[in-house]
């Protein structure tokens, strides 16, 4: 015989699987942009993607970008038309599929580059989903990261040099997010970019020294004039005026009498 209690833990049981039944499958498409340049992909470690509930904090999806860097001709020598994709085919992006049975309101993180997370950004924006409603046409979400991938090269890290007074070499590699170089044939001209070190000795702040190109891709470098033994920081960044876009690296090194 089917007391009550049964009867009701069937019917609740029915309407989960009715609630369950109900969910649609929801594609998400994001891609991330490096701010003035192409799309951030698989050479460059990709960036990985959140995407939450806003109202729960509930994680719906992860994942990392993957791809190619896009049609550089599209990108940075075309106009665009209202309604036209920047992406084209195999554009690095990444896709989740979110089974849903109501809308909501999600907050997608981007952050990377992950192969030079020195050099890494976040960036967030809130877009409501809707069940049946995916959010995949023309570039999907599309995500812009700031920044330049900066990566002091010389002096390696740590490094215990000896003798004062002498003179140091720094010298850094600079390209966009996506990996794309600094090169005065292509479109990011190193001329237009700013490149210096702001140091410090034993703490305190000693002056700044500009970092040149070399004439070789992305390559720029300088010279630290050290009459002091001690601990030196040099916060090397770069810098564009026209946009204000802004990247970092730190090394440290040390001088011994």
């Amino acid at each position: 015989m089917t007391t009550r209690k049964q009867a009701l833990s069937g019917a609740v049981l029915w309407l989960a699987g009715v609630t369950m039944a109900a969910a649609t499958p929801t594609d998400v498409v994001v891609h991330v942009l490096s701010k003035d340049a192409k799309f951030i992909g698989s050479s460059m470690g990709g960036v990985q993607v959140t995407i939450r509930d806003v109202d729960t904090g509930e994680l719906l999806a992860k994942g990392v970008t993957s791809g190619d860097t896009g049609d550089t001709k599209r990108l940075m020598a075309t106009d665009h038309k209202r309604g036209e994709p920047l992406s084209t085919e195999g554009a690095a992006k990444f896709v989740a599929t979110l089974d849903i049975n109501e809308p909501h309101l999600i907050e997608v993180t981007a952050y990377g580059p992950l192969a030079q997370r020195q050099s890494a950004n976040k960036v967030s924006t809130t877009q409501w989903l809707v069940p049946g409603k995916p959010i995949s046409g023309g570039d999907g979400l599309l995500l812009v990261m700031p920044g330049f991938v900066v990566d002091v090269l010389d002096p390696p890290t740590h490094v215990k040099l000896k003798g004062v007074p002498q003179t140091v070499k720094l010298r850094s590699n600079v390209t966009m997010m996506c990996g794309c170089p600094l090169d005065p044939k292509g479109p990011w001209n190193p001329s237009k970019i700013e490149v210096k070190a702001l140091l410090k000795h034993n703490g305190a702040a000693a002056g700044e020294v500009a970092l040149e190109y070399t004439g070789t891709t992305s390559e720029f470098a300088g010279n630290v004039d050290v009459k002091q033994p001690g601990t030196y920081i040099a916060t090397v960044y770069a810098y564009d005026a026209s946009n204000g876009n802004t990247g970092v690296d730190v090394v440290t090194f040390m001088v011994e009498p």
